[in-house]
């Protein structure tokens, strides 16, 4: 299933919520958005549209990363001495080296490296744990960890402490409801879907 459906499918979950706990406009406003990136969060395992759109561009980022190692190269053949000159080369060689292989998985793992640094300076720790989540959503294969049980249980913890962070009636479910409605929609139980869900990884690779 598309993204697009999966979002409308969490705007309408935060919508219902925030409906039948006759949530102010503010808070409905809040219960819909939580919803709709709820329902989407899953699919940060796939190379894609959502991707992007919380990361800076990999190429411009491989631009810098390029212009900062030649700079590296420069200064260091001008302005070191001895086994410092060849240190600094060294590593503005290996910054280029590795600023072509750069890809936007690797953006996803630096952009959980930078919201793990925010929850810890902010202490927050469903930022802290969102963090470790995107990390693991740009190490694991797209429908398989976080599109499971052991998913589930983890974004469970951060809609917890998301909750406690805001203290507005209707985020814990709103969030937890709304990830799960992608599992079902991403499931065999719906006809038209040639894939399913590997619900019981890592101990089972049955998709359901």
């Amino acid at each position: 299933m598309n993204g697009t459906t999966h979002a409308a499918i969490g705007t309408v979950t935060g919508f219902i919520i925030a409906n039948n706990l006759q949530s102010p406009p503010a808070e409905t406003a809040l219960l819909v958005s939580l919803g709709t990136i709820s329902a989407l969060i899953p699919d940060l395992d796939i190379d894609g549209k959502l991707r992007g759109k919380i990361t800076l561009s990999h190429k411009l980022f491989r631009t810098i990363a390029q212009v900062i190692g030649l700079l590296l190269i420069i200064y260091s053949f001008y302005e070191g001495e001895g086994m410092k000159q060849w240190i600094g080369a060294g590593s503005g060689f290996a910054l280029l080296s590795i600023s072509i292989r750069l890809k936007q998985k690797h953006m996803l793992t630096i952009t959980g490296v930078g919201v793990i640094i925010g929850g810890l300076a902010l202490e927050e720790q469903w930022l802290l744990l969102l963090g470790i989540y995107i990390i693991m959503a740009s190490l694991v294969a797209h429908r398989s960890y976080t599109h499971s049980i052991l998913g589930v249980i983890f974004f469970g913890f951060i809609a917890f402490y998301l909750h406690q962070s805001l203290r507005v009636e209707g985020v814990y479910y709103t969030c937890l409801i709304g990830y799960i409605t992608h599992l079902v929609a991403d499931s065999k139980i719906l006809p038209f879907n040639k894939r399913g869900v590997k619900l019981f990884l890592p101990f089972w690779n049955k998709e359901f």
